[in-house]
């Protein structure tokens, strides 16, 4: 099977979201536990928020603790009494992801909810603490190790969700697999779209993994549609920023809109997994939260399978998905 090929089981799963979903069909989720990446602000902080309106224990998973600790303020404010814990998490610096990962098997038994959310946009090319292209070891690479070292305490859920969120640039993507860091060729926007169709090979691969050894844990891959928040412009120059500014007005929704994908995925009750949700406009950049088809690229078996090989011996994370007694969340063994 070529790279470019299409399979039909990766992210072909339909199903019918109720038409105008909304926060107000979120079920109770007393008792769960969540990890939001990226929860300071933004589509993380809007997700954080509505997860814990609804009653879950939320850790906030962040770079810099004090924007995280200004977020938990702002949720305990709308949704008092809410439990949230703040941690430290760079998923530039596999060091940091490792740490997190021990400290939250030490306190925690089991995760029911694990939002891949954080993520950097078409940034000058630099390296992570590990020396890995910026854009694909955080935005892949480092949700791949968060995922793979949290699975005992998934696999200790009884029904665990994991939502990678990705972009409708994914079809742009293309990946390199001999030029993954972008030492040869990089352009900002490229390695972007590279990173987002990554997130989606990931979780179909992830998906089906986690399905074939019957664990009680499904992937789901969203897009927010167009949002208006700092990722467009973070790093970029001054006419550029002042360019997106007219489309961030006008076109842009918040990010309290740009949360329901993720939201939806993860708690809408029957989703199957392994699919892919986003905004169910003609446009694709606006609406209520559909299940969508990405792009062929997104749903190649040998990608996806490659892809995963290739991560985890950048990461040095190999997934253990042998199941684990309910409620031991350390009852698997971690690389």
């Amino acid at each position: 099977m070529s790279a470019d090929s299409t399979d039909t089981e990766l992210f072909s799963a339909t199903y019918p979201v109720p038409a105008g979903w909304g926060t107000d069909r979120i079920p109770d989720l007393t008792g769960k536990v969540a990890v939001v990446t990226g929860a300071n602000n933004g589509i993380g902080l809007a997700t954080a928020l509505e997860l814990a309106k609804a009653g879950a224990a939320l850790v906030l998973a962040v770079r810099n603790p004090g924007r995280g600790n200004a977020a938990a303020a702002e949720i305990s404010a709308a949704a008092p009494g809410a439990l949230l814990e703040v941690r430290r998490l760079d998923l530039a610096d596999l060091g940091s992801v490792r740490d997190f990962a021990d400290r939250f098997l030490d306190e925690h038994a089991a995760l029911d909810l694990l939002i891949n959310n954080a993520g950097l946009m078409a940034t000058p090319r630099r390296l992570t603490a590990d020396g890995y292209e910026l854009q694909f070891g955080t935005n892949h690479l480092g949700h791949f190790a968060l995922t793979g070292l949290l699975l005992p305490a998934l696999a200790a859920s009884s029904a665990a969700r994991v939502v990678t969120v990705s972009s409708d640039l994914h079809s742009r993507g293309r990946l390199d697999f001999t030029d993954l860091q972008g030492r040869r060729h990089y352009g900002r926007l490229r390695a972007y779209s590279n990173s987002k169709l990554a997130n989606l090979l990931f979780t179909a691969e992830f998906d089906r993994r986690a399905s074939a050894a019957g664990l009680p844990v499904h992937g789901y891959g969203v897009h927010p549609g167009l949002v208006a928040t700092s990722l467009i412009t973070t790093g970029r120059s001054r006419p550029v920023r002042t360019l997106m500014a007219v489309p961030n007005r006008l076109i842009a929704v918040s990010p309290a809109t740009g949360a329901l994908p993720t939201l939806c995925a993860a708690t809408l009750p029957g989703l199957p997994g392994g699919t892919y949700l986003g905004p169910g406009g003609r446009t694709g950049l606006r609406g209520t939260p559909g299940v969508l088809t990405p792009a062929p690229r997104a749903r190649d078996t040998t990608s996806a399978i490659r892809l995963w090989e290739i991560s985890r011996s950048l990461t040095e994370v190999s997934y253990d998905f042998t199941p684990t007694p309910t409620g031991n969340g350390r009852g698997a063994p971690r690389s």
